[in-house]
């Protein structure tokens, strides 16, 4: 039987409650933390998660005075601290004995106290306000993400030369991800809390032993690849590698671009530092800074050289000194971000110092967990290796038949814009929680974890889901107005529209996975990714042979969607078991069913409205912006009202975030 969110914390063995949590009075507004970050967590951020609306329960469920209690806890500021001694009583008979083992239901504490002129924002405040603050880094990243992309589009165009430089910018990202970055992004967030929250230092040491090892293996990688680099790109795309013009262009960018792995690790390692001593926003800010150095850059190739629609440049006329510029830009913006983190760290009162004492402190473990992960993202990069080598070949096809804007550039253009609300929204929402769910895991708190997860799906679905169906009705006129100077919007807009629906399932695996993460589990999503990217290559394989040249990556588009749907089946019967049969899934899966409900007559509106803008003022600059506009305002009037005739109360979440950006 499902219980009503939170409904299994605070009980012992025998189920039986343990008390009441104590009631906190939501804030529509906290104003921050007394431990104030001056580079990120600004003390007037706002909420986005909607905390009043949020406590509300489906209809026939009981109400909870604060449904969100649980997560107040350890969202605070990283303290030491013991456990408190807790008598003996029916309520701790389930307790997990140890000397770390914590009370499932604590003794009401009583409110802290905020620093003289920085008033409290609440128990509640660390968790929303790090998504908040995550979520506004992510969004400023994404838009000048979309203005970096809109630039290399215009500059390279759609073509081969736009294909090359994808191609050479994808592998550092690639490698990284392949020998240890999957590693980093999952396996030691949860080593690093445990090394804090049992070590003496806080676990300082730790985290200095582990930057200075990757930053060893990096540096050896890197040279590697430097030399490397004419077969890193005919193992991407072997179609590239045979024509000679082409080949030496995608050589020349890749040995520019490959020692952005030095610095992508940097980044990540400094970034899950921070994350794991509570500050969120470093990670989420820093890439603004990357994307801008790039947007200059390629401004400034477009100023000397012109667009690629005007100049007619392609891997036989791009001239050395442009490959050049584009190469330092590129290179120049990863330093910058990974230089820019250093601040945050002495802000965080954590000390850089190179360790080189690595045996026997705790490393060894974390790699023994971070080979499946390793295993894992090998896996997922063999799916996506296959879609780079028949998305080029194809492309190149296509653009021998005349119709260009088809390739691997396009693809991913339209996948940057598709990943936008992915990471925005529950990226954001996870990436606070990940701690949490860390720390529950750890403390054998299994319906803690259960209801995070839920809480995490339920709220993320709220936006997710409508953004996905409007991608259906959206996709040309937003293609068409980032990328319509390079001639490929409207091939891009088709492959926005076949990622689409796949978002959703995209969102939900992601969620899935941070539980087995946080179990220390990284076998589990290793087997799951293996059938992900089985599925995906082997549908992609499908699409090259069956469709026409020009609608072969639009198939494989919405194959990447097909891949995720199989994915969350399996992972979430995987997780079910892990947890003992109860996932909440009747709140879940009925949450999704209503806003795909709510979603479908919304898409259809404006589906019409923007194929009669476009049809009327064409596919120009007036003709996307005014469909566009059109369209999202009929996409958001139809969905809000099917959704309250529809009763969905997650929606209050939604609304309550856009009353706190809007300032009530």
């Amino acid at each position: 039987m499902n219980a009503p969110y939170d409904g299994d914390r605070g009980r012992g063995a025998s189920g039986d409650p343990t008390g009441p949590v104590p009631p906190t009075p939501p804030s529509p507004e906290p104003q921050g933390q007394a431990h104030h970050a001056p580079y990120s967590d600004s003390d007037t951020a706002t909420l986005f998660l909607g905390l009043n609306s949020l406590m509300t329960q489906a209809a026939g469920e009981r109400s909870e005075s604060d449904a969100f209690a649980h997560l107040y806890r350890d969202q605070r500021h990283y303290e030491p601290q013991q456990s408190a001694p807790v008598p003996p009583g029916p309520a701790t008979a389930g307790a997990a004995p140890g000397p770390d083992a914590v009370p499932q239901q604590p003794a009401p504490e009583p409110a802290p106290v905020a620093a003289a002129g920085k008033p409290s924002g609440g128990r509640g405040g660390g968790l929303f306000k790090s998504s908040a603050v995550m979520a506004a880094g992510t969004m400023v990243s994404r838009l000048t993400g979309f203005v970096r992309s809109a630039l290399i589009v215009a500059a390279l165009g759609g073509a081969v030369l736009g294909d090359s430089w994808q191609v050479a910018y994808q592998l550092p990202t690639m490698i990284f991800i392949l020998t240890i970055g999957g590693g980093l992004n999952s396996v030691f967030v949860p080593q690093l809390v445990r090394a804090m929250k049992e070590d003496d230092d806080g676990g300082e040491a730790y985290a200095n032993r582990l930057l200075t090892l990757v930053m060893v293996v990096l540096g050896v990688l890197t040279i590697l690849s430097v030399v490397a680099a004419p077969l890193l790109v005919k193992l991407v795309s072997f179609d590239i590698s045979r024509d000679p013009a082409a080949n030496e262009v995608a050589v020349a960018f890749t040995r520019y671009c490959v020692p952005t792995i030095f610095f992508m690790g940097l980044h990540v390692v400094m970034g899950q530092i921070l994350n794991a001593r509570g500050r969120f926003g470093a990670m989420m800010w820093t890439p603004v800074l990357n994307n801008i150095v790039m947007i200059a850059t390629f401004g400034l190739f477009i100023w000397v050289y012109g667009t690629a629609e005007t100049s007619h440049i392609g891997v036989t006329t791009i001239p050395d000194e442009g490959i050049r510029l584009l190469g330092l830009g590129t290179l120049l913006g990863l330093v910058v971000q990974a230089l820019a983190m250093i601040p945050y760290l002495r802000d965080a009162d954590f000390r850089l110092r190179p360790r080189f004492d690595w045996r026997g402190h705790g490393l060894g473990k974390a790699a023994k967990l971070a080979k499946w992960t390793v295993l894992f993202v090998l896996a997922n990069q063999a799916g996506v290796l296959v879609v780079t080598q028949l998305s080029t070949w194809a492309g190149n096809t296509a653009n021998d038949q005349g119709h260009p804007g088809t390739g691997f550039i396009s693809y991913a253009s339209a996948q940057l814009i598709w990943n936008m609300p992915q990471a925005i929204i529950t990226v954001s929402v996870m990436a606070a929680l990940l701690p949490r769910l860390a720390r529950s895991a750890h403390d054998g708190d299994t319906g803690a974890v259960r209801d995070d997860i839920s809480q995490g799906l339920r709220t993320s679905a709220v936006a997710i889901v409508p953004i996905s169906f409007g991608f259906l009705s959206l996709g040309i006129p937003l293609c068409t107005l980032v990328y319509g100077s390079s001639g490929a919007g409207i091939p891009m807009g088709y492959m926005l529209m076949a990622f689409g629906v796949g978002l959703i399932p995209f969102s939900v695996q992601y969620v899935v996975l941070r539980a087995f993460y946080a179990y220390e589990d990284t076998r589990t999503p290793f087997y799951n990714t293996v059938i992900v990217a089985a599925v995906n290559a082997a549908a992609s394989g499908l699409c090259f042979l069956v469709l026409p040249a020009r609608w072969a990556v639009v198939g494989m588009a919405a194959s990447y969607g097909l891949a995720y749907i199989i994915g969350v089946g399996v992972a979430w019967r995987r997780l079910s078991r892990r947890m003992d049969g109860d996932l909440d899934t009747a709140h879940v899966v009925r949450t999704y069913a209503r806003l795909a409900g709510a979603s479908i007559p919304a898409t259809i509106v404006s589906g019409a409205a923007v194929y009669g803008i476009m049809q009327t003022l064409g596919s120009g600059f007036l003709g996307s912006i005014t469909a566009l506009i059109a369209g999202i305002a009929a996409l958001l009037a139809v969905f809000y009202v099917a959704a309250r005739k529809m009763r969905i109360q997650e929606l209050n979440a939604l609304v309550g975030m856009v009353r706190s950006k809007l300032g009530r």
